[in-house]
């Protein structure tokens, strides 16, 4: 008898490993083909180039098919699960859930009111005075440009410098050009801090505020004192697992262990086609007092995701296209490629592509303390709160949705803060210097890169300084 109860608890046991394991290799397939379609289909990539440089995690026996015919990429694994993205026009690539062939949502043409870049002077357009500069070293400067391509391991695929709002430097290399639109990963989070920003600017949102999530405002929901300053601050205290370093519970487990445990956790999930990002993150339970625990989570830049929708919705605005008129257009960047889930959400916590002068732009907005051309986007005061330490963080680490330099990671002074992505995806602004950097590169060099970034911004910092 106990060893009838033991062999079926054995078998419930691998069932249930089985299933978790299913799970895993369905959302690898899913995020796989996401991000080989939008290398393809938004980045204008070779499916091999981008399968080689730009995947965390390639499975082996993985295969990975290209379909022309109707612009998406499938990847199967072990040629039993296969998971499917469709190239969606100006939305990007989106991955599709197991239970459907189809996007939710229709897609809508995004088209920027600018006139052609080659017509009009930095920063608006793309002409660049032909006078150098003669505020900065160019030789300390070119050496900053080498050290950012010296290791062909780190993928750099672009590197830009702006300084005194002037573009000083650029290369690209990987066959890419100004106007590939790269991958850039957690970015995509400071422009949803941006696009609130504009909000609040526009007397929509207070940071002080309750989120206006209907959902949360219920007798006895703890959920309800979570602030907008708490989301950007990453402090919502929402209970949102995170790979390999803790459970739904908050214990610490190996990643291996955790992952088997949990399933896919909550902080990728969003990436795999399984969910309604947005419904997924206000769903999430309270877990901790807001404003008591920082840490780094995918569900506050998503429900500050969903309050932007909905805000914008409820006054007849166009969701879609409102980031490239309301934002883009007025910074000079003529396309931002904004990718959604299968209902049309945008996924800016990691799904979005841009130019490495996009980027510099909108690190100009945030050098220009949110005024542009004389006209102010974010009210007085937003850059500041966004550079300031998160005080609910155990490290001034992080700010509102961008990373800071307060422990002196960055060879930079301590002002410095940055939009970061993972591949070392980056745009550092640093006030004290009047400058921006942005490095961007593909996410299989990511690691390698760190030192090599390091080193090109401690050499750009010496060329503009003279030190």
């Amino acid at each position: 008898m106990r060893w009838g109860i033991l062999v079926v608890a054995m078998l419930a046991l691998l069932a249930a490993v089985g299933l978790r394991v299913a799970q895993l290799l369905s959302a690898v397939a899913a995020s796989n083909a996401k991000v080989l379609c939008s290398a393809v289909y938004v980045s204008g990539r070779s499916l091999g180039e981008a399968r080689a440089h730009s995947l965390r995690l390639d499975p082996s026996g993985s295969r990975v098919r290209l379909d022309t015919a109707e612009s998406g990429v499938s990847v199967s694994i072990a040629g039993l699960i296969e998971r499917r993205a469709v190239f969606a026009g100006d939305q990007g690539c989106v991955a599709l859930p197991n239970d459907r062939d189809s996007l939710a949502f229709d897609p809508v043409r995004v088209e920027s009111s600018l006139p052609a870049p080659e017509t009009v002077d930095w920063p608006m357009g793309d002409r660049l005075p032909k006078v150098p500069a003669t505020d900065i070293d160019m030789e300390r400067l070119e050496s900053a440009v080498e050290a950012a391509f010296a290791n062909p391991a780190d993928l750099t695929a672009a590197f830009v410098v702006v300084h005194r709002g002037r573009l000083v430097a650029e290369r690209y290399a990987l066959g890419t050009n100004r106007d590939t639109q790269l991958e850039s990963w957690s970015m995509g989070k400071s422009v949803t801090a941006t696009l609130v920003g504009m909000l609040v600017q526009e007397g929509e949102l207070r940071l002080d505020q309750p989120a206006p999530v209907a959902e949360w405002h219920h007798h006895g929901d703890p959920r309800g004192q979570i602030t907008v300053a708490h989301l950007l601050r990453m402090s919502s205290g929402l209970r949102f697992s995170f790979p390999g370093l803790e459970g739904y519970d908050g214990t610490a487990r190996p990643a291996l262990a955790s992952l088997l445990w949990s399933g896919v956790p909550d902080h990728v999930r969003i990436y795999t086609g399984m969910e309604d990002v947005f419904r997924f993150a206000i769903d999430a339970p309270a877990e901790h007092t807001p404003g008591r625990v920082g840490r780094y989570r995918n569900s506050d830049p998503l429900v500050l995701g969903a309050v932007v929708r909905r805000i914008l919705e409820a006054r007849g605005d166009d969701y879609l296209t409102w980031p490239q008129r309301a934002l883009f257009d007025r910074i000079g960047v003529r396309r931002q490629v904004l990718e959604t889930d299968v209902h049309g959400n945008f996924i800016l916590t990691g799904y979005d592509y841009g130019t490495a002068r996009g980027w510099a732009r909108l690190g100009l907005l945030y050098l220009n303390d949110g005024v542009w051309k004389g006209e102010r986007l974010l009210p007085g005061g937003f850059v500041d709160f966004v550079s300031t330490p998160a005080p609910a963080w155990s490290q001034p680490l992080y700010g509102g949705l961008f990373w800071l330099n307060r422990t002196g990671r960055a060879p930079l002074p301590d002002d410095a803060y940055w939009m970061g992505g993972d591949g070392e995806q980056r745009v550092t602004i640093v006030p004290s210097l009047d400058l921006v950097v942005v490095r961007l590169g593909h996410v299989a060099g990511g690691d390698t890169a760190v030192a090599g970034l390091a080193h090109s911004l401690e050499l750009v910092a010496a060329a503009v300084t003279g030190r």
